[in-house]
């Protein structure tokens, strides 16, 4: 008969010490632990509404983006909803500045800006103004970056006995100037009178001096991305290509962004960005104005591959 240190045998097989199997469990404890798998860490996404919107609208694309990028922090901002999305558009840039700033100061690594409509507008401005933003891709969705210059039910409702060929005598006056969508009305046929009145749209396209004019397009230029999105099924903005900065002339011919003089100029940073591969454009037709942010294959095609 072996001692108990020697090793067992069986037909075959040799086992070690029973002693070597009673310290086996405790053994285990001090290897040192499988690493768990990687899980991707996703920048923040921030998400500001349009005209008479609210958070709720964007209840489809939130479904989107928990299920194609889990753990993703998103914010839908609920400032200005409804009518008060109708306050000026500075007045509403200020607001949403003092909300995305914690935001982005919690992020070092960056955050995405999904901007809507008259929202885009608002992001844009946000991304002039802010010194330190540190947006890595800023979507714009069916947003009148070029202005706006087309009769819509919205139109209608607020200036009822105005067409668009008349509504600039409201617009470009100060009052009207007191309304969100006078600050981007832009009627191609009274040029002058729009840089002279336009308090928003002309300053944050650089088509009018101010003191700022170097500043802002610095600060734009912060933007790692830039993704355009629109379609000509939108039916709300008119013309269609103001989404991908593209805008009528004196004759209603719609003239595409590389032939704005805003491009041309690089007023505000649009040739840069352009030059450095950092303008994405994504048009889709089929799409209208209220259902960019809940179409599923507009999310996977032109913002899902952005939100890194």
């Amino acid at each position: 008969m072996k001692s108990c240190g020697s090793m067992l045998e069986l037909p075959g097989l040799r086992l070690p010490p029973a002693g070597f199997l009673l310290l086996l469990p405790f053994l285990l404890l001090l290897l040192p632990a499988t690493p768990a798998p990687h899980r991707a860490s996703y920048k923040p996404v921030i998400v500001v509404h349009g005209l008479f919107d609210s958070s709720y609208s964007f209840r489809h694309l939130l479904e989107y983006i928990n299920e194609t990028h889990p753990g993703t922090v998103v914010t839908v901002l609920d400032l200005f909803d409804g009518r008060e999305s109708l306050r000026p558009l500075w007045e509403q840039v200020q607001g949403f500045r003092e909300a995305v700033a914690p935001i982005m100061a919690k992020a070092p690594q960056g955050v995405h800006l999904i901007c809507y409509s008259q929202g885009g507008l608002v992001c844009r401005a946000l991304l002039s103004v802010m010194d330190e933003h540190n947006v890595d891709s800023f979507i714009s969705l069916s947003s009148p970056q070029m202005g706006q210059y087309g009769d819509t039910d919205y139109l209608k409702w607020l200036f009822p006995t105005s067409m668009r060929s008349n509504l600039y005598r409201i617009c470009y006056s100060p009052w009207g100037q007191e309304f969100s969508i006078c600050n981007y009305w832009h009627d191609p046929h009274h040029d002058d009178l729009y840089l002279n009145a336009s308090s928003f749209l002309a300053l944050i396209n650089g088509e009018r001096d101010h003191p700022n004019a170097t500043a802002w397009r610095k600060n734009f230029l912060r933007v790692g991305r830039l993704v355009l999105i629109g379609g000509p099924d939108d039916g709300v903005i008119t013309p269609w290509q103001s989404s991908f900065f593209g805008f009528y002339d004196a004759n209603e011919t719609v003239l595409e962004m590389e032939e704005q003089l805003v491009y041309l100029r690089d007023s505000f940073g649009l040739k840069t960005l352009l030059a450095r591969g950092a303008i994405v454009r994504c048009p889709m037709a089929g799409i209208s104005h209220t259902a960019w942010h809940s179409n599923r294959t507009l999310y996977e095609t032109c913002i899902e591959p952005w939100l890194s």
